[in-house]
């Protein structure tokens, strides 16, 4: 049997959905061939990057997008990963099985922190609940 397709979705694909693919491909990409997209793309986010290359995650080279340019469309899972993307999932392939795994926004938690290092603990702390999700998989599925 080959790899689980496996999509992971957020409102502009810069943050969360890309830890999320980052960590599937580093951790899991023996059984899953991950990928990530958004409803939008709002691109990358500078401090995802960061704190992914903090612990040894390149993520440097992806790029924000939406569904519609992902090369692949026939997914085994989707996984969104915030309640806007849950919300307003598009329309996938009836074999394509939709969960929603949602995680708190680094960008939205980081707004009224005063220092660069409070505003990284955020996104630490979102990356690591990713990383801790990604290890379930695919027995959570």
């Amino acid at each position: 049997m080959g790899k689980i397709t496996i999509l992971f979705l957020c409102t502009g694909n810069s943050c969360r959905s890309q830890m999320a693919e980052g960590w599937a491909r580093a951790l899991k990409g023996d059984v899953l061939d991950p990928y990530s997209a958004g409803i939008e793309k709002h691109g990358l986010n500078p401090k995802a990057l960061q704190v992914m290359a903090e612990s040894g995650i390149d993520i440097s080279g992806h790029t924000s997008k939406t569904t519609r340019e992902l090369p692949l469309q026939d997914f085994d899972y989707v996984v969104t990963v915030c309640s806007d993307a849950d919300t307003n999932c598009p329309y996938f392939p009836a074999k394509t099985r939709i969960v929603h795994h949602g995680f708190d926004d680094p960008p939205k938690l980081a707004t009224d922190a005063k220092t660069e290092e409070d505003i990284l603990s955020h996104y630490r702390r979102v990356r690591d609940e990713i990383r801790g999700f990604i290890e379930t998989l695919p027995d959570a599925l």
